[in-house]
């Protein structure tokens, strides 16, 4: 019986035939393979049923220790999945189709192009606590522009669904920096977290800020600075967001 020979990956280089065993083969597919920027990760099994839901919203109300039959709550639970349906109808969108258009008569354009003072409302994955707060959202334009209401909606889409903060900051700015190919992208974003402000450590009036530069941002101390003084005095309180 004749022993398999290891698989190999074969390709072309500089004219030449080069050949590398399938376990390197195999760690060059993965390093090339791009992350998933476009979409949510989707549970697992079939989406549960309008009713599913009413009825689960209907055992919360019983184990926080009310009745779901009596008058006031009787129609909480369709109420609750409705208001889920707005809350999270960013699981239903594509954040890439949001930035699909784009527009290349900018006349040679090639400074910040900065939206700042995004207002939005999230929900946090850990507690599903409301998160108010505002998105700072720049690029350094290479050849085109978006439409400047597509970073408002980019936004929306993120907030539409369950986050940590950090995530969705730098989600906001990787889709940018791999839709558009700027020469950079900025995003900061400051918001107030109920799972902190109305439970557990009770500490209100306290924001959470978080940035991500890509590019000329991140390796151009200059062009940062330009950005920040553009965006303004951060951490002006919970007040703002209302």
């Amino acid at each position: 019986m004749s022993r398999r020979k290891p698989l190999r990956l074969v390709s072309r280089r500089n004219g030449e035939t080069v050949s590398r065993p399938a376990a390197q083969a195999a760690k060059i597919k993965d390093r090339a393979r791009p992350a998933n920027l476009f979409s949510a990760r989707l549970p697992a099994g079939p989406r549960p049923s309008r009713a599913e839901a009413e009825g689960a919203v209907r055992t919360l109300l019983r184990w926080a220790g009310d009745d779901p039959a009596r008058e006031g709550l009787r129609e909480t639970p369709g109420r609750v999945v409705r208001a889920y349906e707005e809350y999270f109808r960013g699981y239903d969108a594509d954040p890439a189709a949001v930035l699909r258009r784009t527009f290349e008569e900018t006349d040679g354009y090639d400074e910040i192009v900065l939206l700042r003072d995004i207002r939005f409302e999230s929900h946090c994955e850990h507690h599903l606590a409301p998160i108010v707060g505002r998105a700072h959202v720049g690029y350094l334009p290479h050849r085109r522009v978006v439409g400047i209401s597509k970073l408002a909606r980019l936004v929306e889409v993120y907030a539409r669904r369950l986050i940590i903060q950090e995530k969705m900051t730098a989600q906001i700015a990787n889709l940018i920096n791999e839709v558009l190919e700027p020469k950079g992208v900025a995003v900061v974003i400051e918001a107030v977290h109920q799972c902190m402000t109305t439970r557990g450590v009770h500490k209100p009036g306290t924001t959470l800020v978080t940035s991500r530069m890509l590019g000329a941002f991140r390796d151009d101390p200059t062009t940062r600075r330009e950005f920040l003084a553009m965006v303004g005095k951060l951490g002006g309180g919970a007040g703002d967001f209302a």
